[in-house]
């Protein structure tokens, strides 16, 4: 019942806005009933493809799978910035009638035609799009630095890597996994996270992928847990993806790694939806491990569980995405109150929240560069 309402529902919200685009597409340019009805055909296709996507993937039929999601889910990014590009066109001309009004004047000059206003935004939107599309790909690496007793000075740093959000699947593949793990081999860290997302729900022919991950092998070992999209995937591939990519998989336990710290993991909630009750407290798993050692817990989704506040030290979560491209991280800030970067909090822990390493969806990022986390664990002086 959940899939034929969320089904509905992106044909209405999605619909509406390829009307939208077609009734505007079709002022400005004057189309004539042949051109619009070609312009209709195609923004028909656009509004099924990702659906289509998704059945192509569930019969192995990339070869139509790949192509759907390589046309549809650009154009999802773009028809995007269209609208909010068009929509700041529209306050814009709001904003200069109000002030005629109140000033006595003509100021029609610095206004747009609607006509303009189309061809505007449509250029904007492609320029933001494109843009987008090679900050998707411009991976940073970025250092934390966390000073703590709870590691002794003999051993020195402990260098933790966090990977999050990859999306590995029809469009995050080779080239850009191989720009992530570049990073990650000259970050030459001790022990790898995976807080999620690692795979889409595109995951046909990506078993050559996992071999990639697993040649990496840190000292202290590979940990991994579910976000999302592992039960969107399905889970029983999923998990034999991450595992065969070298990750151990925490799904509501712990381990003391190397007799330096302890990591633990819950799986992400969206088994409750899908009928699993594996859930498990986090207090619970947190308070089997020793209290001496420094304890990190890997979370999907970036909330924190007051229960289990004094029992870690540091949560390392991912799935906001940072919003992935702006100004939809304006409603996304609006969700999540832990939304991305460092967050101190209550009995000398912490949640770092990862922007996320690939993206979901459209190729695209605005303003919300994709990185590979390093986490350097200091001892103190």
């Amino acid at each position: 019942m959940r899939i034929f309402l969320f089904i509905l529902i992106y044909l209405v919200v999605y619909g509406s806005a390829h009307y939208f685009f077609l009734c505007k597409a079709r002022s400005a340019w004057s189309l004539g009933n042949a051109a619009a009805m070609g312009l209709a055909s195609f923004l028909g296709v656009m509004i099924l493809a990702p659906l289509l996507a998704v059945v192509a993937e569930k019969f192995k039929l990339d070869i139509l799978g790949r192509p759907l999601t390589l046309a549809g889910y650009p154009w999802m990014g773009f028809l995007f910035l269209f609208l909010v590009v068009y929509l700041g066109l529209y306050l814009y001309q709001g904003m200069f009638r109000l002030a005629g009004l109140m000033l006595g004047r003509d100021l029609s000059l610095l206004q747009l035609s609607l006509p303009g206003m189309f061809q505007v935004a449509l250029l904007l939107a492609l320029g933001l799009s494109v843009y987008g599309y090679f900050e998707a790909r411009n991976i940073r690496l970025e250092k934390i630095k966390i000073t703590t007793a709870k590691i002794p000075p003999t051993t020195g740093p402990v260098n933790l890597v966090q990977l999050s959000d990859i999306h590995l699947g029809l469009i995050v593949r080779k080239a850009r996994l191989k720009r992530i793990l570049d990073i990650v081999k000259k970050a030459d860290p001790d022990i790898i996270v995976s807080t999620g997302d690692l795979v889409d729900a595109q995951i046909n022919g990506c078993e050559a992928l996992a071999g990639w991950l697993r040649e990496i092998q840190p000292r202290y070992g590979k940990f991994a847990v579910t976000g999302n999209h592992e039960y969107f995937t399905g889970l029983v591939h999923s998990l034999a993806f991450t595992k065969s990519a070298g990750f151990e998989v925490l799904r509501g336990e712990g381990v003391t790694v190397a007799g330096l710290i302890n990591i633990a993991g819950v799986d992400d909630p969206m088994e409750r939806y899908l009928g699993q009750n594996r859930t498990v407290s986090e207090k619970d798993v947190l308070s089997q491990l020793p209290r001496e050692k420094f304890t990190i817990l890997l979370k999907h989704r970036p909330k924190v569980d007051p229960g289990a506040l004094g029992w870690f030290d540091l949560q390392l979560s991912g799935h906001a995405h940072k919003g992935q491209i702006f100004p939809f991280s304006l409603l996304t800030r609006m969700f999540f109150k832990y939304h991305a970067g460092f967050y101190p909090l209550a009995d000398n822990a912490a949640i770092y929240v990862s922007p996320g390493t690939g993206t979901w969806g459209p190729p695209i990022r605005l303003l919300t560069r994709p990185e590979v986390t390093l986490i350097e664990l200091v001892p103190e002086e």
